[in-house]
């Protein structure tokens, strides 16, 4: 992790924009900035940022503000995500970030679906920050951020019919059948998955939980290898959402590891059906790279769902994991 303050340096800069732009792109630059900083590439972040101003919007205007009394009326309000990251501002200022993070884990997670699964993946970035430094005014405000533009965006996924799935992860993604409908943005895609495979249904265990969930983002790390090229960008979530879960629940109590589970299965299975290829490639990586050359491949490519895929695959670490990470390299657009 970063030690030169230029991450910290980086979030200041950032969060004078907001979460989005064109009311409904993400800005990735939070997410994408501590992953370089998190692999030794913080002397980076400054010139990367320079090259993704143009996809920045002005911090937008509030509304009113949310308070402890009516916050349910603001819930998926998008017109209130100033709103929303003044009161975790204010949260975070008067309690620690473990219990405003353990008070408001289970009252988002259902609704983690909104905004394409970027605000969960914003807030596991700012937990991975605040586990290596707890201290720091920028990280703090990075998870009001994250936490603020989860609940303008929350979005639940109701009345899914439970389909036959199977023992593993690998074999459940397999098992996914994609939307007959493939036309439309996130939010309409999403509208049409009425079902998904059962998988890891029956886990009670904390700790089992945690495996599973290890588990389905080895997994879905793998498979963009061979599924990306359905959609190079969108099928990065659904490996980086349930990651972002797994780095999020060191700072969770255990007793809701479990609904984290089920919701990051939710999470990934909704992205494979909305936007995998029926049919897969074979991808042979062009020769061996260690995991530091692949990242660095990354970031000379510059693209901000290839950073933090390839951030993910660095998280799982075998050689299937970095073929995902050399897939998207080749899949995606460059940003530079």
């Amino acid at each position: 992790m970063d030690t030169t303050g230029i991450l910290d340096e980086a979030l200041q800069r950032l969060h004078r924009s907001g979460p989005e732009r064109l009311g409904r792109l993400t800005n990735h630059a939070p997410m994408a900035v501590e992953a370089l900083a998190a692999h030794g590439q913080a002397d980076s972040v400054h010139r990367w940022l320079d090259l993704y101003t143009s996809k920045l919007e002005e911090y937008p205007s509030g509304v009113e503000p949310v308070t402890a009394s009516d916050w349910r009326s603001a819930l998926g309000d998008t017109r209130r995500i100033a709103d929303w990251i003044g009161y975790f501002g204010r949260e975070l200022a008067e309690r620690t970030w473990r219990d405003v993070l353990t008070e408001w884990w289970p009252r988002l997670l259902p609704g983690m679906y909104g905004g394409s699964t970027h605000p969960v993946i914003r807030v596991g970035h700012a937990v991975r920050t605040l586990l290596a430094d707890d201290g720091t005014e920028p990280r703090l405000t990075e998870l009001a951020h994250g936490l603020g533009y989860w609940a303008a965006r929350y979005r639940p996924v109701a009345d899914l019919a439970p389909l036959p799935g199977a023992d593993s992860a690998a074999a459940a993604l397999d098992t996914v059948v994609p939307i007959a409908a493939r036309d439309g943005g996130f939010p309409a895609r999403l509208g049409r998955v009425t079902g998904l495979p059962v998988w890891a249904a029956t886990v009670t265990d904390p700790h089992m939980a945690r495996h599973r969930l290890t588990e389905l983002v080895r997994a879905a790390t793998h498979r963009y290898a061979t599924h990306g090229h359905g959609e190079e960008t969108m099928l990065v979530h659904a490996a980086t959402a349930p990651n972002a879960v797994l780095r999020t629940l060191p700072a969770l109590p255990p007793d809701l590891w479990v609904p984290s589970l089920r919701a990051a299965w939710t999470a990934s299975a909704a992205v494979t059906a909305m936007y995998a290829p029926h049919t897969p490639v074979t991808y042979t990586p062009p020769g061996a790279f260690t995991p530091e050359e692949v990242f660095e491949r990354a970031l000379a490519h510059g693209d901000e769902h290839v950073i933090k895929l390839t951030d993910t695959a660095l998280d799982v670490g075998d050689e299937q994991a970095l073929a995902a990470a050399l897939r998207s390299i080749d899949l995606s657009e460059p940003l530079f």
